[in-house]
C-alpha cells in the first residue's frame, strides 16, 4: 500500500504533468512582434530623434517646428495630383449616373471623411444620402473610441452592406498607415461588388492602395510625435479630401465659375452669401435679385439663369433640368435662343 509520501509525489507528479500540457497565453512579445514590426516599417510610425528633447524647447520654438513640419504637406500632396486627378474624374462619372460617393475609415480617417460628408449638403445642395461619412464603431466614434472597430473588415461590410452599395457608387478607403482592416474590408468589399474603389494612405506600397482601383499615397514621413497621425497625415488628408468633394461637385455642375450657386441657404449667413452670389455672377440691382429669388423659391442658380437668360422661373428650372445642372451650358441654351 503506498505511503502517504508515495501519494504526495503522485499527486505533484500529475500537477506538473497537467500545467506542461495546458494551453499557455501568448507573452506580449510575441503576441505583438509581428505588428510591432509592421509599424516601424511605416513612415508614419518613424521615430525622430531630432525631436527628442522637444518638450525642453519653448512653446514658440515648438510652435515654429511644427509649422515647418507642416509646410511640407503641400508638397507631398502635390506629388499625388495626376492620380488625385484621375480618381476625381472617375468619382464624377460614377455620381453622374446617379451614384454617391462614401468615405469609410477609422479613428482621424473616418472623422475626417464623415466631416467632408456633411459639409456637401449646405455648400452644394446635394442630398445627405449623396456623400456619405463612414467611420469603424459608428457615429459614437466621432467622439469617443471604439475598441478594436478599426481592426474588422467584417464591420466594414456589414456597414456598406446597409448603404446597399452599386456599381454606380464610389468608394474611398481612407487609412494614414494604409493597413487598417475596416478601410480595407471596406475597399475590397466594394470593388468586388463593381463600385469604384479609391485607397487614399500616407505610406508608400500600402495594403489599400494596392486594394483599390487608385491608389493616393501622400507620402507626407514621420510625425513630430511618433506615430501621431492626427498631424501631417490627418492635413494631408484633409486637403486630398477637399479635392475630391469640391471638384467633383465642379465636375457635376454645383458651380459657376468660383461661386457656390447651388449653396443651400440654411440659415442667415447663407442667405445673405446667396444674395451676393447672385450679385457677383449677374451685376444685378438688389430689387432685381430679390425678384429673381422669390420667383424660384430661393435658388440661386435659378436666379441667376432667370437674369442672365431673361426668362421665368419655371423655364429656368427647365432648362436647368436639360442641362443636368450645369448653369453655363443652361445658359448657352438662352443665349442660342432667337
Amino acid at each position: 500500500m503506498p505511503s502517504s509520501a508515495d501519494a504526495t509525489d503522485a499527486t505533484d507528479a500529475t500537477d506538473a504533468t497537467d500545467a506542461s500540457n495546458a494551453p499557455t497565453e501568448p507573452t506580449e512579445p510575441s503576441k505583438y512582434r509581428d505588428l510591432r514590426d509592421e509599424l516601424e516599417s511605416l513612415t508614419t510610425e518613424a521615430f525622430r530623434p531630432e525631436h527628442s528633447d522637444i518638450d525642453r524647447l519653448s512653446t514658440l520654438d515648438i510652435a515654429k517646428t511644427m509649422n515647418g513640419e507642416d509646410a511640407t504637406v503641400p508638397a507631398a500632396v502635390a506629388a499625388q495630383l495626376p492620380a488625385i486627378a484621375a480618381a476625381i474624374d472617375a468619382i464624377a462619372e460614377r455620381m453622374g449616373r446617379g451614384g454617391r460617393l462614401v468615405y469609410a475609415g477609422a479613428g482621424t480617417a473616418g472623422r475626417l471623411g464623415v466631416l467632408d460628408a456633411s459639409e456637401c449638403p449646405p455648400t452644394f445642395n446635394t442630398d445627405p444620402a449623396e456623400v456619405v461619412g463612414l467611420i469603424a464603431g459608428g457615429p459614437g466614434a466621432m467622439t469617443t473610441s471604439v475598441e478594436g472597430a478599426e481592426d474588422s473588415a467584417e464591420l466594414a461590410v456589414e456597414d456598406l452592406s446597409a448603404l446597399h452599395l452599386t456599381a454606380d457608387d464610389a468608394v474611398v478607403g481612407v487609412s494614414a498607415s494604409g493597413r487598417t482592416p475596416y478601410a480595407i474590408g471596406a475597399v475590397e468589399h466594394a470593388r468586388a461588388l463593381g463600385a469604384l474603389t479609391v485607397g487614399l494612405s500616407c505610406n508608400a506600397d500600402s495594403a489599400l492602395a494596392a486594394a483599390a482601383e487608385h491608389g493616393i499615397e501622400v507620402v507626407v514621413g514621420p510625425e513630430l510625435l511618433t506615430g501621431s497621425t492626427r498631424l501631417k497625415a490627418g492635413t494631408a488628408q484633409k486637403l486630398v479630401l477637399n479635392m475630391l468633394s469640391t471638384i467633383t461637385m465642379i465636375r457635376l455642375g454645383k458651380t459657376y465659375g468660383n461661386l457656390m450657386v447651388d449653396v443651400r441657404a440654411s440659415n442667415e449667413k447663407l442667405r445673405a452669401r446667396s444674395r451676393r452670389i447672385v450679385s457677383l455672377a449677374t451685376g444685378a440691382s438688389d430689387e432685381e435679385i430679390e425678384a429673381a429669388l422669390a420667383a424660384t423659391d430661393g435658388e440661386v442658380k435659378n436666379a441667376i439663369l432667370t437674369i442672365l437668360g431673361n426668362v421665368d422661373g419655371p423655364t429656368a428650372a427647365h432648362l436647368l433640368t436639360q442641362s443636368a445642372g450645369h448653369l453655363r451650358a443652361a445658359l448657352a441654351t438662352t443665349l442660342h435662343t432667337p
